[in-house]
């Protein structure tokens, strides 16, 4: 053949494109661009997941879960006191400073500024990769190709026991990945809907049969399936039919996986990740899963409190468990609780076992909560102990619990000043960090370097009655606290006039009657007061002048900030020793949407104005919604 030369070329532009050739490459295009942003996101996060190992806060639930020790006997907190020295963070205040401006957020919209922007990054891509140097009209197989690509990012990013939240630190678990989870299968929607919408198109052109073959009849039940998945994946099937969602979810995936692969033989390779995903989570599920005793505590008509036994290790503050419990026949049913109880080691008052609140909100933990007051009754009754003015018995059932999963992305002894903001059942949350760091700054005498000198406990519920849900535990820690080097102030605010004669006497502590905008709450916080500053840590005129400026003024955004909340709402600096400016401020806030939105901007714009002035504000919120 040599004699003849080499064979002919034909000329590019009288090329056919050849969509299996071409459309992987771009497959691979997406999945090196996609693994390489991930890339960044970890290699940012290294000095976080290195301070989190130091302090053994990385590796102590990951693998074996809630454990018990038994060899180490604990003792309530002792007075171990040690006064940190003055803190400066100049360059961690301006990271957080420029990282705060990702934090704004709009009502009615679930992702904050930087997680748009993720989003619209992600999607620019996966919309450039399916158009790009691509004839759609007459062969739209790359949107297709593009789809099956998403398969990774879905399960990569919808796992409980994801690894990225190992190597992204602690503080982001799957709740807070979990969006990126649902935008990658909206990714895939919108491949799968130009895949199938153009070749449908052609098929009614060229008078083709849409059904009848296998790989148009596949793809028809592949996209029909894709489509159940996403109309039943919206936030409110999510929030009132969380069941229902669950149990479609996973068996669309499994439906969506063999129609895929019957219509495309090209859909193989993709299914592999998800399953390694998916394996890997499964099996640490296996090793973290406990069967315990426990006991159910109904604390009044909305709260019950489950005491489970033989629990004191394998979890940091913060985090949340799922819960199974076994009784009237919902032993299928799994809900996640947050633990309320630092676990011994670090606990102002150690036990063996751990504590959960489940608030009355859905049918689920209104089941639990009859069901422990009418066996608490028919213990009463059996037992006689009601004449004998003894204490209600608690209600024993079986629990099974999975986790722990979460957790905070700050470390509260990193910062001087820390303001802990829960809405109602959003306690659970910010007192099990409390807990955490008064027993680190108290009882184990700051031995990791813990700078926390002032702390704001803010609680806001709806009527007094709901202060004896925690309000042991609250006087434990206030005692603790006593009498040492760290301040701890206790504000609850009451929406409602019900029960004002059940307010506990929780030492430094006030009630008022209002709701207040966390930017006023952190404005006040971190303003010192005017009457009492002391000479060592007062700043100059100029910036007193600032910093009374800053309290008397309002969130003019804000209903909720106006002069006459702000009249009605005692001042936290006032019963605060101020101990100056720049060793940074900490601000987690947990409870329903509309407060840690509200602590999401308040801390952007407060970071923005003063951020490196103040040391650096950051910010941890957990949401207390599906």
């Amino acid at each position: 053949m040599s004699d003849f030369g080499a064979p002919p070329v034909i000329p590019t532009q009288f090329q056919q494109y050849n969509s299996y050739v071409e459309d992987p490459k771009w497959q691979r295009k997406f999945s090196i661009i996609w693994a390489a942003g991930v890339a960044i996101a970890v290699l940012f996060s290294v000095p976080a997941v290195v301070r989190a190992l130091r302090r053994g806060r990385l590796f102590r639930s990951w693998l074996v879960g809630v454990t018990e020790d038994t060899s180490m006997n604990y003792a309530p907190a002792s007075g171990n006191d040690v006064v940190p020295p003055k803190a400066k963070r100049k360059v961690y205040g301006l990271l957080e400073t420029l990282w705060s401006a990702t934090l704004w957020s709009l009502p009615g919209i679930e992702l904050d500024l930087g997680q748009m922007i993720v989003i619209a990054a992600y999607l620019a891509l996966v919309i450039i990769c399916i158009t790009m140097n691509a004839p759609l009209l007459d062969n739209p197989n790359r949107a297709g190709f593009l789809a099956l690509a998403q398969f990774p990012i879905v399960f990569l990013f919808g796992t409980k026991n994801s690894i990225l939240s190992l190597l992204l630190g602690p503080g982001h678990g799957y709740e807070k990945l979990n969006y990126i989870h649902r935008w990658a299968g909206r990714g895939m929607f919108i491949g799968a809907t130009v895949h199938g919408a153009l070749w449908i198109n052609n098929h009614l052109v060229y008078g083709l049969p849409i059904l009848g073959q296998q790989k148009e009849t596949s793809g028809v039940a592949a996209f029909g399936v894709l489509c159940g998945l996403v109309l039943t994946s919206f936030r409110p099937v999510r929030r009132f039919f969380y069941q229902s969602f669950f149990i479609l979810h996973v068996l669309g995936y499994v439906a969506f996986f063999i129609t895929v692969c019957y219509h495309t033989i090209y859909a193989v390779p993709w299914i592999f990740p998800p399953l390694a995903f998916y394996g890997f989570d499964m099996l640490l599920r296996l090793f973290r899963y406990r069967i315990k005793d426990a006991t159910l505590f109904p604390v009044d008509s909305n709260m019950t409190l489950i005491h489970v036994h033989d629990c004191n290790n394998g979890w940091v503050a913060g985090q949340h468990v799922r819960l199974r419990v076994f009784f009237s026949g919902r032993v299928f049913e799994s809900h996640p609780l947050t633990i309320v109880n630092a676990p011994s080691s670090t606990s102002c008052v150690p036990s063996n076992t751990l504590t959960l609140g489940a608030r009355v909100l859905g049918d689920w933990t209104r089941a639990i909560n009859q069901y422990a007051n009418a066996e608490q009754e028919r213990l009463l009754a059996m037992e006689k102990e009601a004449e004998k003015g003894e204490l209600p018995p608690g209600v024993p059932v079986q629990v099974m619990i999975d986790g722990p999963y979460g957790g905070s992305s700050v470390d509260l002894g990193d910062y001087e000043s820390v303001l802990l903001v829960a809405g109602g059942a959003g306690a659970t949350f910010t007192l099990a960090m409390l807990d955490d760091i008064v027993a680190r700054c108290v009882k184990l005498g700051r031995r990791n370097g813990e700078k926390t000198r002032r702390i704001e406990f803010v609680w806001c519920i709806r009527s007094y009655g709901c202060i004896q849900w925690f309000a042991p535990m609250l006087m434990d820690i206030a005692n603790t606290v006593a009498g040492t080097s760290l301040d701890l102030h206790v504000s609850i605010y009451v929406t409602c006039l019900c029960n004002p004669e059940a307010v506990p006497a929780i030492p430094n502590s006030d009630v008022t009657i209002a709701r207040p905008s966390v930017t006023t709450l952190l404005r006040a916080f971190m303003t010192p007061p005017p009457a009492r500053p002391s000479a060592s840590s007062a700043p100059s005129s100029e910036s007193q002048k600032k910093l009374e400026a800053d309290a008397r003024s309002i969130d003019s955004e804000s209903a909720e900030g106006s002069l006459e909340d702000l009249e009605k709402i005692p001042s936290s600096s006032a019963r605060l020793n101020w101990v100056g400016l720049g060793g940074g401020v900490a601000v987690c806030a947990a409870g329903p949407e509309s407060l840690t939105r509200e602590a999401q901007n308040a801390v952007a714009r407060m970071s923005l104005t003063r951020g490196v002035e103040l040391g650096g504000v950051a910010l941890h919120t957990e949401l207390f919604a599906i």
